[in-house]
């Protein structure tokens, strides 16, 4: 690519689907981490090595659907700015660390750090991780899709570092934080069936199955501006992120 992403300032430039399918620049209105940026933030927020690799993982996943979806380019799909998507799953979990030891609510303090460090649209992303509050079935049915939406479903589909269905995932988020409380389990479940909603209109949208995510992700790298490796996302070991 002939331009990068400018973080902190008012405009930046973002890559955003052409008509053709294709991922090119656009111009963006507010300021969107790089790639790289939100690894350097992983290593300030001191984002554990588990939930580092968590979060490459979500990203992986959340690249991967918007490939099929720039793929597909059928029904008239809406596809959100690839850059905003891979910026909010990299920190979506930018303060989990932090609440394991204060006990703090970690979308919502999330939200709150990406506000300070003045990238409000990943803020949105980051609080709605867990939770969608915006869940519409009609724009699901017009083919529109935000980029909470993608990063939402993503974190869905991945326990630990590997990909799962949502029913696994179900049984493992109850299994962490059921903590035996039916009432806590009733909503985890509900909270759930809303995504396998998502999920129903999103993958009419994609070129793959939902059972084919794991393998599309196994040969996903994350995009790399002007075709430049990543920094290593584990600092003090070797290696690159890996194709």
């Amino acid at each position: 690519m002939s331009k990068t992403q400018r973080s902190g300032k008012k405009t930046i430039y973002g890559q955003a689907p052409d008509n053709k399918g294709a991922l090119n620049i656009s111009k963006m209105s507010e300021p969107i981490p790089a790639i790289a940026q939100c690894l350097v933030l992983m290593d300030r927020y001191g984002m554990l090595d588990n939930i580092r690799a968590h979060s490459l993982t979500v990203a992986r996943a959340a690249e991967a659907l918007l490939t099929g979806m720039v793929e597909t380019g059928i029904n008239g799909a809406k596809v959100p700015d690839p850059a905003l998507v891979l910026a909010g799953a990299l920190l979506h979990d930018i303060a989990k660390t932090i609440c394991l030891k204060t006990q703090c609510d970690h979308a919502r303090k999330g939200r709150d750090i990406c506000l300070e460090l003045g990238y409000p649209a990943i803020g949105e992303i980051v609080r709605e991780h867990v939770v969608l509050k915006d869940f519409s079935t009609d724009r699901y049915g017009r083919g529109i899709f935000f980029a909470k939406e993608i990063v939402y479903y993503a974190d869905k589909r991945v326990r630990h570092d590997t990909i799962v269905s949502l029913n696994e995932r179900m049984t493992d988020i109850i299994e962490r934080y059921g903590k035996n409380d039916q009432q806590r389990h009733h909503l985890i479940e509900e909270n759930f069936q809303r995504c396998r909603t998502l999920e129903h209109h999103l993958f009419l949208h994609i070129n793959f199955t939902t059972d084919e995510l794991e393998e599309k992700v196994s040969g996903q790298s994350l995009l790399r501006p002007e075709g430049k490796e990543l920094l290593n996302p584990f600092p003090g070991k070797s290696g690159h992120l890996q194709k």
